[in-house]
């Protein structure tokens, strides 16, 4: 396929997409305390008709210290927009089939169960659809509107607390907790008129969750997995059902876990459009593929294998002859259609960054961002982007931002690798500057032209320490995607190795280009990140400050800590058979007399994804060797912060850790 635009072709879209003037003029630095400022915008649907888009705003309320989702409605000329909800955190929008009602999940009053909402589009107050026993997570409208199939598990009562009794294979996960019985989703079956909840599936070895209708209503498609089966481990099988009490649930097809699963029916009810993975050894490299299978033989047909790149967010066109999706491709994100028929793939938009996607009555709906401006809401017409939303357009407008440019060189062993780096607001020309390498998570993943207001979100940090005076430097290390499944899967099995290289090569080109001062370096990241970092500093020696955010180095201590069992056993095999591999991939750990760099450690107590220990264990490690390091542990968090306080409190620590170790810049 051909190279993506390059970015200058990606910022002549920025005025689409809402973006702040260019920083000749005199603007502020981005500062932690914006965070109470920011506007998160998710989670977009349309209406059935294509005349309205409804949408999440997060805002991060500092009286409270809270993030609070609320409902938004713009209609399609952008004419107007209106906030729906106010009280309490809402998610999962949806519009009914009929377009009266916009539904959503709530938990009203404050820690009651989360349960279904519903506003009518004609006035008056929210009201509440479901009064099942247990919570509702997910839901899917009957195509009559009078029907709606519910995610539901059973809550436990806070007073009353019970023994957790564990029976899966992989028994943990970050938000979830411990995976046990009790919160086992399954479907229901709503009565909208009278109320009534009826269970439509209810096989305790088993996990239910994203139902869709069909269009005719009769069935419903939904994802079934075993949960005591180790053999039936990373696979999800996509389940038909009919819309009836009593019904037997029949499998479809059984497919590889994808990243971000989705099902769409065709509007004529013949294909079933789903999501496809690739096999457990690849688990964390994963470029999710298009396809669709036949309805009811369950024949399947790969939609966009040969296109070697990640898509999110299909959805089907009108007619039904088309899907349309976002591909992920080298920093960017663009829109794209296969014509079913032919299997010919079209890119919709110039360069940009899509998130997500949504179609009705041949309107499509994008939330897309740039390197200057947040997510937005935009119409994607003619291959433009036409505003919808501008929750963050203020806010920006009084920023000064850094400058993103491109960047290509070679690593140890002449692989080609890509990335971005973040010049100051004022760089000068021939001057050097102490340089941040901030290392993206993942590993699956890229360092893209967006600035996504996530609680964690390498762009947003990049631009944090840019516009303070540092250039900030994004590798697109070996083992992230955006460049083809080979380029992903390079490092299965050899953590730390070709990524560390990549990294240091993108350093070595920043120094060698005369940007960065080899004096005045840092690193840091989250997650894979702050794994990353370690492996950088215990390889090493010439950062003068570091920042491991849920990272980890004695990754023997993640066995059936974490919730990654199904990869570290197809991956790595595991610790009993595997043991000198397993040593390897530790060796920030068991190497750590090697870092003399200063650490700052971060994490919160209730990480199922990268727990606290990985944090804990390297910090400990450096105390004992007497290398400067602090621990950072906050409290009722999980792997993505929430509390608006702690999201400040953290980037202050970053400004501070770096500005300590490498300097103010001049």
């Amino acid at each position: 396929m051909k190279h993506p635009p390059s970015i200058a072709a990606a910022l002549a879209v920025a005025p689409l997409l809402g973006a702040a003037p260019h920083p000749a003029e005199a603007g502020r630095a981005l500062t932690p305390e914006d965070w109470y400022r920011f506007q998160a915008v998710s989670d977009l649907v349309i209406a059935p008709d294509g005349a309205a888009v409804a949408y999440i705003v997060t805002g991060y309320d500092k009286e409270s210290d809270e993030s609070r989702g609320a409902l938004w409605l713009s209609d399609w000329a952008g004419r107007e927009s209106a906030q729906l909800t106010r009280a309490g955190s809402v998610s999962g929008p949806r519009f009914s089939p009929d377009g009266r009602y916009l539904s959503f999940l709530s938990a009203r009053p404050e820690g009651s169960p989360t349960a279904l909402w519903a506003l009518d589009r004609r006035g008056g107050e929210p009201r509440q659809l479901s009064h099942c026993s247990g919570e509702v997570t997910g839901y899917a409208w009957s195509p009559d509107a009078r029907r709606v199939a519910l995610v539901m598990h059973a809550v436990e009562d806070p007073k009353a607390p019970k023994p957790k009794v564990v029976d899966t294979y992989q028994f943990k996960a970050d938000r979830q907790g411990y995976l046990t019985a009790q919160v086992r989703p399954h479907l229901v079956l709503l009565e909208v008129g009278t109320g009534a909840c009826e269970t439509l599936t209810a096989d305790p070895a088993r996990a239910d969750s994203l139902p869709v209708f069909s269009p005719d209503g009769r069935q419903i498609a939904y994802v079934s997995n075993r949960t005591d089966d180790p053999r039936q481990a990373g696979t999800d099988e996509i389940t038909l059902v009919a819309a009836a009490v009593g019904a037997t649930p029949r499998r479809l097809l059984s497919t590889w876990s994808p990243n971000h699963q989705r099902l769409e029916w065709s509007p004529d009810g013949s294909l079933l459009a789903f999501l496809a993975g690739d096999e457990l050894k690849y688990n964390a490299y994963l470029m999710d593929v298009l396809a669709v299978a036949e309805v009811p033989s369950g024949r399947v047909h790969a939609l966009t294998a040969a296109l070697d790149r990640a898509v999110l967010s299909p959805a089907f066109a009108a007619d039904g002859r088309s899907i349309e999706f976002a591909v992920e491709d080298d920093g960017l994100q663009y829109p794209a259609r296969v014509t079913l028929a032919t299997g010919a793939i079209e890119r919709l938009a110039p360069a940009l960054v899509v998130h997500e996607l949504a179609s009705a009555a041949g309107h499509t709906a994008v939330l897309a961002s740039s390197d200057r401006a947040p997510v937005e809401v935009f119409a994607l017409e003619e291959g433009r982007l036409r505003p919808l939303s501008a929750h963050n357009r203020a806010l920006f407008a009084e920023l000064t931002l850094g400058t993103v440019e491109d960047i290509a060189f070679r690593s140890r062993d002449g692989a080609q690798i890509h990335g971005q780096i973040v010049k100051p607001p004022d760089f000068a020309t021939g001057k050097r500057y102490p340089t941040i390498l901030w290392i993206h998570g993942g590993p699956n993943g890229q360092d893209d032209h967006s600035l996504e207001l996530r609680s964690y979100g390498p762009p947003l940090e990049r631009q944090l320490f840019a516009t303070h005076g540092y250039l900030a430097l994004a590798v697109n290390y070996r083992g992230g995607t955006g460049r083809g499944a080979k380029f992903a899967r390079s490092i299965v099995a050899d953590w730390g190795h070709k990524e560390v290289e990549d990294l240091l090569a993108g350093v070595d080109w920043a120094v060698s280009s005369g940007l960065a001062d080899p004096a005045r370096l840092g690193v840091g990241g989250w997650s894979y990140g702050g794994l990353l970092t370690n492996y950088i500093i215990a390889s090493d020696a010439r950062f003068r400050a570091a920042i491991s955010g849920a990272g980890s180095g004695n990754q023997l201590s993640t066995y059936g800590v974490d919730q990654y069992v199904l990869e570290y056993n197809a991956e790595l095999g595991p610790p009993w058979r595997s043991t000198a591999l397993w040593l390897k991939v530790s060796y920030p750990f068991f190497h750590a007399d090697r870092i003399r760099t200063p650490t700052l450690f971060l994490g919160g107590d209730r990480d199922f994804n990268v727990p606290i220990i990985g944090g804990e264990q390297m910090y400990q490690a450096l105390r004992t060797l007497g290398v400067p390091a602090e621990l950072i542990v906050y409290p009722g968090e999980y792997h993505e912060l929430d509390r608006p306080s702690f999201l400040v409190d953290r980037y202050r620590r970053y400004l501070d850790w770096m500005e300590n170790y490498l300097g103010k810049p001049r």
